[in-house]
């Protein structure tokens, strides 16, 4: 077994920042992009919009399933592998982060509960995949050569992306919680979890950073997420601590170390606790 989880970047698929690709039932040419790559992270966005066809895909520890008219995406850094791809036609979409529009990164990065496949109106795909098509037309280096070309591509490419973040948004956010500060907070919390979950490990060395006190943190969080801020503190060493036990063949110290602990008992004790089983058996169980 590897000793880390492979990632992959777009660098093995093209030398531009971004890749689109039709994926088609008679072709078949899906089964490359998902299945033969096992289990895996990427450093960029997958973007995939389904007119028809049968997905399942394992992505952090949970199965997704995805049947026809359905959109869903793959963020970066997240532990997937494809397990099923039947009779699939759509888009497929990879994006570099930094050519993602900042509003649509700020929307999937800090959105605050998975983000599942989606089913979606057939007249909604249509016009997803009507956009896809004519990035797809327009991506040729002679028209990534030139300002001018590359202008509109990145134009294509937004309203692409930006479909998808609207989707979501109808889906996930009511209106009530129109980014009042709470969930701005709750947000800009969830974002510095993910970034400093090694080296940070107490709500007070989070507060300290957002220039609020612990028990504002705590509170404000709970209050938008209904669990307090040390709950998705350990939400994500735990879900890193998953991905290590599984996907590596790291010894227990050493996914401690990983992590950020010097102390492998403290690690143990603390996975222990989360999960009502013991770092080994988690892996054995899953092996």
């Amino acid at each position: 077994m590897k000793q880390t989880i492979p990632t992959y970047d777009l660098n093995g698929i093209t030398h531009h920042q971004f890749h689109v690709k039709r994926m088609d039932k008679r072709t078949q040419e899906a089964g490359d992009i998902l299945l033969d790559k096992g289990i895996h992270r990427d450093s960029h966005y997958i973007f995939t919009c389904m007119e028809s066809g049968h997905v399942r895909m394992m992505v952090d520890f949970k199965t997704v399933e995805a049947k026809d008219s359905t959109i869903f995406c793959v963020l970066p850094g997240q532990v997937h592998q494809g397990l099923l791809m039947k009779e699939v036609c759509g888009w497929f979409v990879a994006v570099k982060a930094e050519l993602v529009p900042d509003p649509v990164r700020s929307f999937f990065d800090e959105s605050l509960g998975d983000i599942q496949p989606l089913s979606v109106d057939k007249g909604l795909v249509k016009k997803i995949n009507t956009t896809a098509s004519l990035l797809h037309a327009s991506y040729t280096n002679e028209m990534l050569s030139t300002k001018e070309g590359f202008l509109i591509v990145q134009s294509l490419l937004n309203a692409f992306l930006g479909m998808f973040a609207l989707m979501y948004s109808r889906k996930n956010i009511s209106p009530a919680s129109d980014e009042n500060r709470a969930l701005q907070l709750s947000r800009a919390f969830r974002i510095l979890v993910r970034k400093d979950f090694k080296t940070m490990k107490s709500p007070s060395e989070y507060a300290a950073a957002l220039h609020i006190t612990r028990g504002y943190l705590t509170e404000t969080v709970r209050e938008v997420t209904g669990k307090p801020a040390q709950h998705w503190i350990h939400q994500e060493i735990l879900t890193e601590a998953k991905r290590l036990l599984v996907f590596t063949n790291l010894s227990i110290k050493e996914v401690a170390y990983e992590l950020g602990y010097s102390d492998h008992t403290y690690f143990s004790r603390l996975f222990s606790k989360l999960e009502d089983q013991s770092p080994s058996e988690f892996r054995n169980q899953h092996q």
